[in-house]
Order: structure tokens, then sequence, then C-alpha cells
């Protein structure tokens, strides 16, 4: 793999998900869209991806750098692979597995008041869309796309 295929791979793995995180908790903390649980689901994978590619800058050996940014992918691949579930779910293509509502909390104070005051967020209605597309399928779309640039670059021997 030539080093500037390696660099940019690397570069990537860390830009998709902070950008995509950013986004993400911009629009719950700025914008008032709290997450569902289903959200969260796809946020866990975006937190390891920015770990495994920070990583990847800090190692020497050209073999592990591959190896984390090839496991940052993954892990992107697969936030965008719960993004697209999950967008079924808002579009009504099939069925959610949980019981689509969680309950958000303010925190501090008395807990049970503010679960009891907290709005419930749906995991079956999208908050926000922007021509006809939720923050869930914009979050599969640019992460299956990041990923693939991601194992694209990744596969470009010298």
């Amino acid at each position: 793999m030539r080093g500037g295929n390696l660099q940019a791979a690397r570069w990537l793995a860390l830009l998709v998900p902070a950008v995509l995180m950013l986004g993400a908790l911009g629009s719950q903390y700025l914008g008032g869209l709290y997450p569902c649980e289903m959200c969260h689901w796809q946020r866990w994978p975006h937190y390891a991806a920015i770990v495994l590619a920070m990583l990847s800058f800090l190692v020497a050996r050209t073999s592990a750098r591959v190896a984390l940014v090839l496991l940052a992918g993954v892990a992107i691949a697969a936030s965008g692979a719960i993004g697209v579930f999950h967008a079924g779910v808002e579009y009504g293509w099939w069925q959610g597995i949980t019981g689509c509502a969680t309950p958000f909390s303010g925190g501090g104070g008395n807990m049970l008041d503010a679960i009891m005051k907290a709005p419930v967020i749906r995991c079956d209605v999208p908050q926000w869309t922007l021509a006809g597309i939720s923050l869930a399928g914009f979050n599969a779309i640019f992460s299956l796309a990041g990923a693939l640039g991601i194992f694209v670059l990744a596969g470009k021997r010298a």
C-alpha cells in the first residue's frame, strides 16, 4: 500500500465518524433533537472508529496502521448498517426490534421526576428530514460511502 493511500485512508477513517458525531451531538445539544435508542446504537461504532483511527496515527508499524484503519472502516460500516435498519423502521419498511420509545433524561434533581417530565423519543418517527431523508438515512449514506472509500484506499497497492 502506498503511503499516500494509507494516509488518506487514516484521515478518512478519523474524519468521517468525527464529523458525523459532531453533527449528531450538535443536532442534540444545539438543535434540540434528542436521540432515540436506535440513534444511540449508531453512535457507538463511530466512537470506536474514532479511537481506532486515532490509534492508527500513533503506531509505528505499517501493518498495525492498516489493521487499525480497516477496523475503523468496519466500525463505520456497522454504524451505516444500523442507520439503514433505523431508516427502514422510520419509513415503515419493517418493524423495529424495540418499543421505539426512549425517555430522554435532562439530568439533575429527582430522577423519577426527570423521567416523568422527559420527552419520549420514538425510533419509528424521524424528528428531522431533508429531501425525505432522515438523520438515520444520512448516517447510512455517509457512513457506508466513507467505509467504502476507506476500503478502496486501503486496498490500493504500490
